[in-house]
């Protein structure tokens, strides 16, 4: 009778308690088989669509309008939205929960109570046949109203804490409303809805989107919510900031312009309403687009102005965001000493009752940047051990804060470069391998470009010079189709693949792409590759075989040399008086090559198994010192 349908025998199961085993079979005789055979649908549908019948029939009035209303929930559901959005004049919220508690028992409601409190949900097949049920009633509208309206109350309540909801605390609501909070946009935005509630309901979600990574859709959904103001829905100034916070927030993620625009209406929206902490919030959206952007003089000042702010708020974790802000611009200009004291004072509080790892709304894991930027600084400052193991924690932290944007992060910015600076290879394979697999698991599609683009970087420095360039041309070229700026993706990749060029014959190609490289670092004043650079450079320039070219490729590592110096660079140092010491060396001028590297390789109290060191351990070698 049931067909061996386990929701259909777990529903007859639910009601042997009250009609017995043969009552049971005799409601299932004669409630049931008669409206299967007027059904033409598959048999096994017919079967499930009668028991569902049946069970409903048995219910009480107040169960019926429960489970009935329980249809608008799209998603996971607590107790608490089941009290706000289904109570009514027939039942009371202080009824509600044991009415709910009945529907469980009876197989129509299934409960997750592992965590705390426990969640509700219909299964889809449930949900199909109480959606009609709610139609039927022609309670539809006003259910689908009252939950649109709990989901903007939960998503706007403030912390226990605070007095209004706070841009650097941790968001109400969970990621298992997201399914809701959808549902109910949808609802909202549509003929029947209220799209001045979905346009509310977009701003209070905002954070949501951010702390689960689903940037493409926050900005979606924002740009329908101003959509829906530009066609005469009214809002109020706070909640019209969150949006154009928003909005910033999701083009920085997305690569796309117009961040800067919207991060500068944040902060005229909360200077006029003097909210302090949108204030602080747009001046961190402004730096993080002027970064991406490469203006890192304008970063400076936006990270001295913002820890101004925050040297007078109570909140400690605003302050390490200031500190973080001023090293990543110190760092990008090319002073690492600063950088390094600035970073270590970025780092969260390792007592703290979530161990540092609570996502800021619409910025990354604290810890997973103040890690990926200490590792770049200690690379580069010398220290190729420590940075790799800081970059493989930064990986791990960002895995454990299960946040999909710091993940690829942690890759993109730390562990990536790192391991391609180290010459571990078969890392930095690995880890572009998990940022492209990653970034096409969650939709990320500029990280995605910065996988492929990573591989192609890989093929280069293993000799696969034909793979490596292919690779790289084609992800430049994406980036350009996709309306990204591919400067952005160039600072990582751009000495890698001119020397590819000259490596394939290609030196005035080389030459081209390396000068373009290094009058951009001069006009932005991103200059911590700057040694690199021009290293690169100078080795092209050999590559053309010259005896001009000789003087020109030596003079190129000179300056290498002397920048580096400057910026306390000495993994850059140690690059360019390697290549400074093998021309000499090939000159037969052995005792300058030797006076030049040696020092510099005493210098290192590590790393002695890298790339950069054996070769300069070699060259040493082969000099005789």
């Amino acid at each position: 009778m049931l067909d061996g349908l386990p929701l259909a025998l777990e529903l007859a199961a639910a009601r042997i308690d009250t009609l017995g085993v043969r009552g049971v079979a005799r409601q299932l005789e004669h409630g049931l088989l008669p409206d299967m055979r007027r059904r033409a649908a598959h048999p096994h549908h017919r079967t499930l669509a009668a028991t569902l019948e049946w069970s409903y029939r048995l219910l009480t009035a107040e169960e019926q309008a429960l489970f009935r209303r329980l249809a608008v929930f799209a998603g996971p559901f607590a107790a608490e939205a089941v009290r706000a959005v289904a109570a009514s004049s027939g039942l009371a919220p202080s009824a509600v929960v044991e009415t709910l508690s009945s529907l469980v028992a009876k197989s129509l409601v299934v409960v997750d109570s592992d965590g705390d409190p426990a969640w509700f949900r219909l299964l889809e097949t449930t949900r199909a046949y109480a959606r009609r049920k709610l139609v039927e009633s022609g309670e539809g509208r006003e259910l689908a109203r009252r939950h649109a309206e709990y989901y903007r109350t939960l998503l706007e309540r403030p912390t226990p804490d605070l007095e209004a909801p706070s841009p650097t605390r941790s968001v109400a609501g969970s990621g298992r409303d997201l399914d809701n909070v959808r549902a109910a946009l949808d609802w909202a935005f549509s003929p029947d809805g209220d799209p001045s509630i979905g346009a509310s309901l977009t701003a209070a979600a905002v954070p949501l989107w951010m702390q689960s990574s689903l940037v493409e859709e926050a900005r979606h959904r924002i740009e329908q919510a101003f959509g829906a103001v530009m066609g005469g829905v009214e809002m109020d100034a706070r909640r019209e900031m969150r949006l154009h916070a928003g909005l910033g927030a999701s083009l920085i993620y997305t690569g796309s312009g117009g961040a800067a625009a919207a991060w500068k209406k944040v902060l005229k929206i909360s200077e006029s309403l003097e909210d302090h902490q949108y204030q602080m919030l747009s001046l961190w959206g402004l730096w993080a687009a002027n970064v991406n952007g490469v203006q890192y003089d304008t970063a400076m000042a936006l990270a001295h102005r913002f820890s101004g702010l925050a040297a007078a708020r109570p909140d400690p974790d605003d302050r390490r965001v200031g500190e973080r802000m001023i090293a990543i611009s110190c760092h990008f200009l090319g002073d690492q000493p600063r950088a390094r004291r600035h970073i270590e004072r970025a780092f969260p509080d390792p007592d703290a009752p979530d161990g540092g790892h609570r996502i800021i709304p619409l910025q990354l894991d604290p810890r997973v940047t103040a890690r990926v930027h200490l590792a770049r600084i200690l690379w580069l400052q010398g220290f190729p051990d420590r940075a790799m193991r800081v970059a493989e924690q930064s990986v791990e932290d960002a895995r454990t804060a299960e946040h999909a944007i710091s993940f690829s992060y942690a890759l993109h910015r730390g562990a990536c470069p790192v391991a391609l600076w180290t010459g571990d290879l078969s890392a930095a394979g690995h880890y572009a391998d998990t940022l492209l697999d990653h970034a096409r698991r969650h939709a990320l599609g500029r990280w995605q470009l910065y996988g492929r683009g990573y591989e192609g970087a890989v093929a280069i420095k293993r000799g696969d010079i034909t793979t490596g360039l292919r690779l790289l041309r084609a992800c430049f070229k994406e980036f350009g189709e996709a309306g990204l700026a591919a400067p952005r993706f160039m600072r990582f990749v751009a000495s890698c693949m001119a020397e590819a060029l000259g490596l394939a014959g290609q030196v005035a190609d080389g030459l081209a792409a390396i000068d373009d490289a290094l009058g951009r670092a001069e006009r932005t004043s991103e200059l911590w590759e700057y040694p690199e650079l021009m290293r690169v450079k100078g080795g092209l320039f050999l590559l053309r075989g010259t005896s001009w070219d000789a003087a020109a490729g030596e003079d190129c590592f000179c300056q290498a040399l002397g920048v580096a110096r400057r910026q306390g660079a000495l993994s850059w140092e140690m690059r360019a008086a390697t290549s400074l010491a093998r021309l000499m060396r090939d000159q037969g001028r052995f005792a300058e090559a030797s006076a030049i590297l040696r020092p510099i390789y005493g210098s290192f109290t590590e790393g002695f198994d890298t790339a950069d060191l054996k070769a300069a351990k070699s060259l040493l070698d082969d000099c005789g010192a």
